[in-house]
């Protein structure tokens, strides 16, 4: 029970491999021809059929892995960290040889980087520039909804992206297999640095390994979709983990490092900051704020100006993207959307939308209000589930839910002893995998939001009604289970020693440094 076994692992590398050997004939010339290419009978159908379910089978494979890691774990004898990454490598393997999955965000990736590549700010060019330079072989594979918009993303990300489409040039293809090098780089940064993350939290490693780096999300997503939210992630990983060894200045460094993929980053330089502000005398807090923004300015501006860019990438621009994108799995387009529909039907038009900027602002404002009440409770022993949690609610409030930001928040909660047992984390990370058809579109469209808004408001009631049960919990209850919990983790020590016969007494009392071990 110590190690993987089998059947869970090929499981796992045979719904995998059908899913990638699908995409190439459900994807084929959409927006291109893939390398190679599995042949299948069927045409569109029989690919369509076998890609569901070679995910189907891939979710199911890591349910039963996580099943047999809890009960190694159960036994006394967690399994190794080792091994569940092997069984994560194995199974990203073919995601990471098959064409781009869930989005053509990759192409955008490529094109912006062909921008960069040709001495011009992709942050004031869009990708329709690339025709004076006869590339039509990378803008055409770009969405038709992003040709016209300049980059969203930060400085380090599109330089990588300029080496790549250097190197690639016209071979599309290429530019988008050297592509997903960066976000596999990101993938490893979690391996590594999550289980290290929850070993300083004493939770279990080889749990946190198989959430973050074997879900779904992260091999469907991350490795398969190639989105820079895991290099972005797995930086932002490392750096929470340096500031729970208490290596501040290096946190907020390799935080603001992060947010030169992806600005969400930012929130970890302000928490760790603030956590380092807390433990620090009050009359020294000038200290903390001078370093750490000197550090923190240092990177972003410095990421600016070595790339070329200068210091006027983050800018009102850079965030007005998702603001464009109408999503009916994103909670407040759908309630916006809902409401238009619902007052004045399908003829709602221009009032829908502007209901649903309305919705957006209001959720974004509850976020930022939520943000601050994080900002306040917020500590060192606290710092990884208040950011994972505020990442969770700033993907879920955003103007775009997509499923592969809530790998912003898992990530960081992965490592968290209380989520690790908590269902939800397990729920969420295997429903994200199915919002998103292989192409890009989302499975809900707009006109149908309130079917969304449905499954939002079944799963709120579900979770408060959960909370509740858990409060009405009899104290001495919880307090036997938590003993009970605390006294298994303890390593088995030798038995108190039994005084002579000739000293016994009817009754022994307990000896005191037993007592205080099993505290």
């Amino acid at each position: 029970m110590t190690r993987p076994g089998w059947l869970w692992p090929c499981l796992g590398l045979a719904g995998s491999l059908t899913a990638a050997c699908a995409a190439t004939r459900l994807l084929e010339r959409r927006p291109i021809r893939w390398w190679w290419t599995f042949p299948l009978p069927g045409g569109h159908w029989l690919a369509w059929h076998l890609f569901w379910a070679g995910v189907i089978v891939l979710c199911v494979a890591w349910l039963g892995l996580g099943w047999r890691l809890r009960r190694a774990a159960a036994s006394g004898a967690p399994a190794s960290v080792r091994d569940v990454v092997l069984v994560g490598a194995a199974w990203a393997l073919p995601l990471a040889l098959g064409p781009a999955l869930f989005s053509l965000d990759m192409y955008s990736y490529l094109a912006q980087g062909a921008i960069m590549h040709h001495g011009l700010d992709p942050y004031r060019v869009a990708p329709v520039a690339l025709r004076h330079w006869h590339e039509t072989a990378v803008l055409n594979a770009v969405s038709t909804n992003w040709r016209h918009t300049t980059a969203p993303y930060g400085p380090l990300f599109l330089a990588l992206s300029s080496v790549i489409a250097g190197i690639a040039g016209s071979h599309v293809t290429l530019g988008v297999t050297l592509l997903r090098l960066p976000e596999l780089a990101g993938v490893a940064l979690l391996a590594v640095f999550v289980p290290r993350l929850a070993r300083t939290l004493r939770a279990d490693p080889a749990q946190a390994a198989w959430l973050a780096v074997c879900s779904p999300l992260t091999l469907l997503y991350l490795v398969g979709g190639g989105h820079n939210d895991a290099l972005m992630t797995g930086l932002l990983v490392a750096g929470v983990a340096l500031a729970l060894e208490r290596r501040p200045l290096a946190a907020i460094a390799l935080c603001a490092l992060a947010a030169t993929i992806k600005l969400p980053a930012l929130a970890g330089v302000a928490l760790i900051g603030i956590c380092w502000l807390r433990v620090q005398e009050p009359r020294h807090w000038w200290r903390v704020v001078g370093a750490g923004g000197a550090v923190c300015a240092a990177v972003l501006l410095g990421a600016g100006l070595v790339t070329g860019v200068g210091v006027h990438w983050i800018s009102g621009s850079i965030f007005s993207t998702p603001e464009t994108v109408r999503l009916a799995i994103t909670p407040a387009t759908a309630l916006g959307a809902t409401i238009a529909n619902i007052v004045h039907g399908s003829t709602a038009g221009s009032y829908a939308k502007s209901v649903e900027v309305d919705a957006v602002k209001i959720a974004i404002g509850l976020v930022a209000l939520f943000g601050v009440w994080i900002c306040w409770r917020v500590r060192y022993e606290r710092l990884v589930a208040c950011l994972g949690v505020l990442l969770i609610a700033a993907a879920f409030g955003g103007p775009a839910a997509w499923p592969w930001y809530l790998s912003w928040g898992v990530a960081l909660l992965a490592a968290d002893p209380r989520a690790q047992r908590s269902g939800w984390l397990v729920l969420m990370l295997v429903a994200g995998a199915f919002p998103v058809m292989a192409g890009g579109q989302v499975a809900t469209p707009l006109p149908q939001a309130a079917r969304m808004l449905v499954l939002y408001a079944v799963a709120a009631l579900v979770a408060v009604a959960g909370w509740r049960w858990r409060r009405r919990t009899p104290p001495t209850t919880a307090a036997a289970t938590a003993a009970a919990t605390a006294a298994a983790a303890l390593p088995p020590g030798p038995a108190p020693a039994r005084p002579p016969a000739a000293h016994r007494t009817h009754r022994e009392p307990q000896p005191v440094g037993h007592a205080e071990g099993a505290g």
